[in-house]
């Protein structure tokens, strides 16, 4: 291993394999309309064999880089796992049936997705985090926008811009707190003051658009007997009344209090099978079954068919292969310094602060795109550019903030970043069909972009004057 220390690709080989996962990608999903899974299968392969032939890497060491790759998105992946048959036990449970009959009665199309945006914004500032929202009252808004007439991709657009305005406004979120703990002299509640100048401008945007586009629905929602329909089959197949809305608060209440996500949603998994026992009058081997392979909803009517038959365990395994996959691919890049050679490269153009927040966002968005891992794209280019944005006198708040506003909020427009991959699993959309609509996300980039040519709101550093008083 010793022998491998200095070992470093050059720029050309280490583009070999980001020129090759950029193409086969493009082809396979465009082209082809293939999965993205073979396709990044066959770019690690390129990346080894470049590793290996090229540069004079040994197997063990990509082996070794391919399973830290994996190792990095295993609470992820179990995450997914249980969010599958908490899904499951909740339709089963009527959970789920509940929510999506009672947002019918409460909501009407054309205030649906502000509605949506909002909610999902307080629940993830209270919670401080995406996932859980979306795994939880996600899956339920899902429902009631299809049974309003209102598209799925419109849905999950403002399902995943509200989670990730709560989330990046959370002191509870793991990325709101790694963004400034990795660039250092940030801390967590400045980093999120800071944030406020991006986060509120781009949501109040959103809410704008998403308001706007809700007028399109004012003259043509669904027949209200179509809403019947759906309530009336709904209420013929479950149990429903408010009890129903227990395992959501539950599970909400342990998250707010800090407890893990996995025991948490895994507490609300096995709650809603529970209550599929006493108020659904399930046997033991449906709720078990529903929770391993999804519930199957046959009741003749296809739209509550369609929006009932989700779920299971088995349900998640294509989005767990996908982030399998794509991360051993990144794993490749990382330990065999394909990326560390990239990088230094592009830090090379950057002269100015304005061009240094743009290639840091750039990278930011890269390191999502080759590694399939926000938590790569916020730690790789806050430990590379702190430095630099140091010597150009630009507060290290600002790279916490650009880090966030490019790596933790473009990681779920990208199908196969975990993120993605996880909004795919449990909203059943897939990023490039909400991508037009996660208007936070795109506008959040955006401003931050401009703010960075601009200098707006983007404050000076003193820490080296003050280190020098310090010492004299």
């Amino acid at each position: 291993m010793n022998e491998e220390a200095n070992l470093k690709p050059t720029l050309g080989q280490a583009l070999i394999p980001i020129i090759f996962v950029i193409i086969a990608l493009s082809y396979g999903i465009i082209v082809w309309e293939v999965d993205p899974h073979i396709p990044l299968l066959i770019a690690g392969a390129v990346a080894a064999f470049v590793a290996i032939v090229m540069v004079g890497y040994k197997w063990d060491t990509i082996e070794d880089g391919i399973f830290k790759g994996i190792m990095l998105a295993m609470q992820a992946i179990v995450i997914l796992m249980i969010v599958g048959t908490l899904i499951g036990s909740w339709i089963e449970g009527g959970v789920v049936p509940a929510m999506i009959y009672y947002g019918l009665q409460i909501l009407s199309p054309q205030i649906f997705l502000v509605a949506a945006a909002i909610i999902s914004t307080i629940v993830a500032l209270f919670v401080g985090s995406s996932w859980s929202t979306a795994g939880t009252i996600g899956i339920a808004l899902l429902g009631i926008g299809e049974g309003l007439g209102v598209p799925a991709a419109m849905t999950a657009g403002a399902v995943v811009s509200g989670a990730y305005v709560g989330d990046k406004m959370s002191p509870l979120s793991d990325t709101t707190n790694l963004a400034p703990g990795t660039t250092g002299d940030v801390n967590v509640f400045d980093h999120i003051r800071h944030m406020l100048y991006v986060t509120i401008p781009a949501y109040i945007i959103s809410l704008i658009i998403f308001a706007l586009l809700g007028l399109q629905f004012a003259g043509q929602s669904m027949e209200q007997g179509d809403i019947v329909l759906i309530s009336e089959t709904i209420s013929e197949h479950f149990t429903i009344n408010p009890i129903m809305l227990i395992p959501v608060l539950f599970v909400l209440v342990l998250i707010g209090l800090k407890v893990p996500p996995i025991p948490g949603l895994l507490g609300g998994s096995i709650l809603g099978g529970i209550f599929a026992l006493i108020f659904q009058g399930a046997a033991p081997a449906d709720v078990i079954g529903s929770m391993h392979y999804g519930y199957v909803m046959d009741s003749g009517v296809e739209v509550v068919d369609d929006l009932l038959s989700e779920g299971g365990l088995d349900g998640m395994m294509w989005t767990i292969s996908l982030i399998f996959v794509a991360l051993s691919f990144g794993g490749i890049l990382e330990r065999a310094n394909f990326l560390e050679v990239i990088l230094e490269n592009i830090l090379k153009v950057a002269k100015t602060v304005g061009s240094l927040s743009l290639v840091t966002h750039l990278t930011s968005i890269f390191v999502n795109l080759v590694t399939a891992d926000q938590y790569l794209a916020i730690v790789l280019s806050a430990r590379m550019y702190r430095d630099a944005f140091k010597e150009m006198g630009s507060h290290p708040k600002n790279l916490s903030r650009i880090v966030e506003s490019s790596g933790t909020i473009t990681s779920p427009l990208i199908p196969w970043n975990t993120c993605g991959a996880f909004m795919y699993g449990a909203l059943g959309v897939n990023p490039f069909a909400y991508l037009p609509y996660a208007f936070f996300n795109l506008i959040a980039l955006l401003l931050s972009i401009i703010y960075g040519f601009t200098g707006f709101t983007m404050e000076k550093w003193e820490g080296n004057e003050e280190q020098t008083a310090d010492a004299d």
